[in-house]
């Protein structure tokens, strides 16, 4: 199998875990390669996410390394054994690769808790709110781009659609819920696509409101998606560039602490929704 010139962020992750293993186990890359009878270099490529590992390979690499946590193990093996081909490669050629991976990240995610201060989430924005936010791009967005994103960003809903749909805990700022992006008439029809969403079980949705002053993650908006496992957790971070991701036991319980002060400080689920309800009034 030749080696991936450009690994997804989640093979990049399942090398990166490999490469735990490997660490915590107190092998050198020359040592693991001599117990896994092959070359250093594959050892190197394989953690880099460069280089493909199937299922009975993670398995045999676990128990060389002595790994003692099979549900870690269980979990790393059903990353490298879905084979599945995820709806965001059919923009492969015509987005940054941040877009795809943070799609596929959302869909295999067990629970995701999100929060966003001055737009609305991915996954609820409607097409002619995408459309309004993509066109105050600087410099102007190609035309063909253009359409991409927006269609993609639309599709994220398929997430939360679908029959086997994650918990999605959403964490706005009240700023989001009265920016008027696209103008008035788009506002409005935003915040009823995103009042609809509350109906859904699995969906829990907090507003931040004005009143409750600093916080901390404020002016940031934040993705944690939670694993098969707790130390698959992942956070995404938006940059002005691209999307950051960020794995470390010490990221982790940083955005865990954030996200659940954020909740702590917004107004309950329906406290939240009658707020949503008087602002979709007031335009």
């Amino acid at each position: 199998m030749p080696p991936r010139s450009h690994p997804t962020a989640r093979q990049q992750r399942l090398g990166a875990e490999l490469r735990k293993l490997r660490e915590e186990a107190g092998l050198s890359t020359e040592q693991a390669a001599a117990l896994l009878e092959t070359k250093r270099t594959v050892i190197t490529s394989t953690e880099a996410g460069r280089h493909g590992v199937s299922p009975e390979r993670v398995r045999r690499i676990a128990f060389r390394y002595e790994c003692t946590d099979q549900e870690l193990v269980d979990a790393l093996v059903a990353m490298c054994g879905d084979r599945t081909t995820g709806w965001w490669e059919e923009y492969r050629d015509l987005l940054p690769p941040t877009f795809l991976d943070i799609a596929e990240l959302e869909w295999h995610a067990r629970g995701l808790r999100v929060s966003t201060m001055t737009h609305m989430p991915g996954q609820f924005q409607t097409d002619a709110y995408a459309r309004a936010l993509f066109r105050a791009a600087i410099p102007p967005l190609p035309a063909e781009e253009f359409d991409a994103r927006v269609a993609h960003r639309v599709r994220r809903h398929r997430v939360i659609d679908r029959p086997d749909a994650p918990d999605y805990v959403l964490i706005i700022h009240e700023a989001a819920l009265r920016i008027e992006v696209g103008g008035r008439a788009v506002l409005r029809d935003q915040l009823g696509h995103l009042m609809a969403a509350t109906e859904r079980q699995n969906v829990t949705i907090q507003v931040i409101p004005f009143s409750a002053g600093a916080f901390p993650g404020s002016g940031q908006s934040i993705l944690y998606a939670h694993g098969q496992v707790p130390a698959l957790d992942t956070v995404q971070l938006d940059r002005a560039t691209a999307g950051e991701f960020l794995h470390s036991g010490a990221h982790l319980c940083k955005y865990r602490l954030q996200l659940d002060e954020m909740q702590r400080i917004a107004l309950d689920p329906e406290a939240s929704l009658d707020l949503m309800h008087t602002i979709s009034r007031s335009l």
